[in-house]
């Protein structure tokens, strides 16, 4: 076995910063990436039209793609079905999307297959499989280790050969408050992966859905999406704002609208503050937490929070920060 490679904390603080290798800006880089939700929603459409966007240069869901040609692995599709979807996406094309109907399994040949693709098609930055479960091939006991083994291949593929790696997976039947936590299999499938776009909130009705995405290296992002015609349209991102107050209890809400409509300086006891805004199914001492724990978002929305104990027991003031332009102002 050879001595380990080591490189100096000193080394890492001297390397200038390299430079995001972007598929699609600000949405796929290069590595592996799951696109994950439940069957039949329209996750093979948002591939398919993924692929061409970036085989031509085109925007996807208002993201530059980087011109690149693209290997699209429709292992669940006849060709008659690729054809009519492609049908119904474009009439021409100026980029470059090849399609295979069958591949080998991960542990059996997929890897030298797309190798040798790659070597005869350089321009090659995408590879898409759909679908997971049409090249995993583990008999491992141990499901995590089964999971994380048959991503590993591909992941270990795609930083080698510095491309982005796609890979079309199902959502398992559980609902979740998160939905990273309701990608079918265990935690060693999301482990793998450098990032996970999951679709949710699926309305088949009217084809409004949302499409989240956490990763390594990257901000988590939501977009509210619809399917039009055939192709995922992006309807809004979800502003920084909007996540931001999902993680705040209610209450907490409660007292800055409370605020709102409160002219001056508050102050009294929490028991008090808690009867006041309405708030129910939260103690008195988790609601002092609460405010505490979120005393920044508050003061972001421009309440000051402060908390004292005194003789007659624990005293809260809520009060309206002055900006240099209101104050200005009066």
């Amino acid at each position: 076995m050879g001595r380990l490679e080591t490189f100096s904390l000193a080394e890492v603080l001297q390397e200038p910063q390299e430079e995001t290798d972007w598929v699609i800006e600000d949405f796929v880089t290069t590595g592996l990436h799951l696109l994950v939700g439940p069957p039949k929603v329209g996750k093979s459409w948002m591939s398919l039209d993924m692929a061409i966007c970036v085989a031509q240069g085109d925007q996807f869901l208002g993201f530059a793609a980087v011109k690149c040609d693209v290997l699209y692995l429709a292992l669940e599709d006849p060709r008659r079905r690729i054809k009519t979807r492609a049908w119904k996406l474009l009439d021409e094309t100026s980029g470059n999307v090849d399609f295979a109907v069958a591949a080998e399994k991960v542990t059996s040949g997929l890897i030298p297959q797309i190798e040798d693709y790659l070597a005869e098609h350089p321009a090659t930055k995408l590879v898409i499989i759909d679908t997971f479960q049409m090249v995993r091939d583990s008999k491992n006991d141990n499901a995590y280790a089964a999971d994380y083994n048959d991503l590993t291949p591909l992941k270990q593929l795609a930083d080698r050969s510095h491309i982005a790696i796609v890979v079309v997976h199902h959502t398992r039947k559980q609902g979740d408050s998160d939905v990273f936590n309701t990608v079918s299999g265990t935690n060693g499938i999301t482990g793998c992966a450098d990032s996970t776009m999951v679709l949710s909130n699926v309305n088949r009705a009217d084809g409004n859905a949302t499409l989240s995405l956490t990763g390594r290296d990257r901000e988590f992002l939501e977009l509210k999406i619809r399917f039009r015609q055939c192709r995922w349209l992006l309807i809004e991102k979800t502003s920084q704002e909007e996540l931001e107050e999902r993680d705040v209890p209610d209450d907490v809400l409660r007292t800055i609208d409370f605020m709102a409509g409160y002219p001056s300086q508050w102050q009294g006891t929490p028991t008090k503050l808690l009867g006041e805004i309405g708030a129910e199914g939260v103690s008195v001492a988790a609601f002092g937490k609460h405010l505490a724990e979120h005393s920044a978002f508050m003061a972001g929305r421009g309440i000051s929070y402060q908390r004292a104990r005194t003789r007659e027991g624990t005293v809260l003031t809520l009060s309206h920060i002055r900006t240099e332009a209101a104050s200005d102002d009066q």
